[in-house]
Order: C-alpha cells, then structure tokens, then sequence
C-alpha cells in the first residue's frame, strides 16, 4: 500500500492481536481495501496520513438504530480514516453510485465505491461513510464474524504458463494504482508492457511502436474515450490485435447499458494474479 500512497502519506496501522475469521472473498477484499486507500491517497493531493485499523466488536441492539442494515452480534471491523479533503452532504449521499464521482474529469470513472459496496454486501457486511470538507473522511467496514472451522479444500486450478518475453501488450487504464498493479503482473511473466493512462495516450503509444502489438487491455470505462472505442480504432489499424476488457461492473451489467456488445467477454474486477494470467493466455491464443 505504501507504494501507491506516495511519499507524502504515512501509513498508520492498528490491528486486532487475535484476528476474527469472516466468509469473504480474499482476492475481492484486498480490492476493497486497496480501492480505499487510492480514493484516501487522491483526497490528499498534499501528503496527509491513512490509518488502516482492525477490530473484534460486538454490536448491542442500539447500533442499528443509527446504523441501517446492521444487526447485534459479533463482528469484525474494518476502518480506514484519512485526512484528507473530505467530501460535504451531497456528496457523500451519492458516494455509492456507480460513476458517481467528486474528482475532476479525466480523473475518475466513479466505480471505486461502487465496486466496493457491492463486495462488501456479497460479503454479508455493511459499510459506512462519514465525512466533512476540511475533516477527513472515515470508513467503517462491518463483517459477520464466524466461529474458525476446518474448511473443505477446493482443489487448485493449475499453474498458468505463459510463454514469456515473446508478446507485447497495450495497457490502458485511468486508474493509477490498478495500472501498476496489473503491469507489475505482466512484466514479472515476461510480457512486454506498454503503458496507458487513456485512450487517447493509448492511441498515440500504439501510433509511435513500430514493432508488433499482440494484445490490447483496456478498462471498458475511462474518461475520454471508453474502452469499445479504443478497441475499434486500434483494430482497425492492427487488425489481428486481440482485445481483453477489464471493469468493475460484470459482463451482464456492461450489456444491459450498452457498454459492450453481447459477444465480448469481461475480465471482472477485482481479479486475483492467476484470474489475470490466464484470461490473458486465452486472449492470446484466441481467433481475432
């Protein structure tokens, strides 16, 4: 985390010494987690401080009168504080909707929270937000907790194998800490990245590399030129370049609101290393 912070963060952490267990999706709460700390590291454009805490709590029957949704009983908790710039009423009563967002444009899509809120619901849990301009803002993350217990073993997929070093691949996505992210995963498999924070960078990056380029990975949702587009452009130029999408929102939702067309197929974030090898393997090995 501290990597995508910056310098001008600190990072404060405060953990439970006995960790409660949850039903949870690891791959998917680390998103949640890391979703939180850019949207803190982009509320403090001039260095501020994160704190990340954990903790066993128990609820009694008058914390849902002023938290909706929760219920007594035993839970872990999640709270992520900033000091950042806060956001006022209004926004913070649309924080949750998708592609809702405060940040200037070409700066944001507004699936952050929405992402997260929809993980955290999966998960049986509630979230809360409390903010004010100039105060901050601080998150709390509540998840049943259950009794540990010997769990069935769900036999792994096998190893991906990718042939290294011998493709390129176009990246674009806005988001930064997702971008380095991904590209980290790519470069350590031995695939050549070229890196894009937007279509039309992306555009001019394919438009300056001379050599070829096997597969374009595109967020479908980007300020500027969405990702459908940018594919279109590219293929035209590059007609045998294979295109892999990435979102926040799944392959149902992106159709029923025209962001995609029914044939393409989504890779769904949040999305765990081997998730991302392997659906680039098969993209690879696709007909165009």
């Amino acid at each position: 985390m501290q990597r995508l912070l910056g310098e001008d963060i600190r990072l404060v952490t405060s953990l439970a010494s006995v960790p409660g267990h949850v039903w949870a999706d690891p791959n998917q709460f680390e998103h949640v987690i890391m979703n939180l700390a850019i949207n803190a590291r982009d509320a403090m454009p001039r260095g501020g401080t994160l704190t990340v805490a954990t903790e066993n709590v128990e609820l009694d029957g008058s914390f849902p009168q002023t938290h909706p949704g929760t219920r007594p009983g035993s839970y872990v908790l999640l709270a992520v504080d900033d000091t950042g710039v806060g956001m006022n009423a209004d926004a913070l009563a649309h924080c949750f909707e998708p592609f809702f967002t405060t940040k200037p444009k070409g700066h944001g899509t507004g699936l952050g929270l929405a992402t997260v809120y929809g993980i955290v619901k999966q998960s049986d849990g509630e979230i809360y937000i409390a903010s004010e301009p100039g105060q901050g803002t601080k998150v709390r993350v509540y998840l049943p907790r259950v009794e540990a217990r010997s769990m069935a073993i769900v036999p792994a997929l096998p190893p991906v194998v990718l042939h290294c070093g011998a493709e390129t691949v176009l990246l674009a996505e806005d988001e930064l800490g997702v971008r380095k992210l991904v590209r980290e995963v790519l470069e350590q498999a031995g695939h050549t990245v070229l890196e894009a924070a937007s279509g039309p960078a992306a555009l001019q990056t394919a438009k300056g590399y001379a050599g070829a380029i096997q597969l374009l990975l595109t967020d479908v949702v980007m300020p500027e030129m969405s990702g459908p587009e940018l594919a279109s452009k590219l293929t035209t130029a590059r007609p045998d370049l294979k295109v892999l999408y990435m979102s926040g929102y799944t392959e149902e939702t992106m159709v029923q609101h025209g962001m995609l067309s029914g044939e393409i197929t989504l890779l769904q974030k949040p999305f765990s290393k081997d998730d991302l090898l392997r659906r680039v393997r098969d993209a690879m090995d696709s007909s165009p």
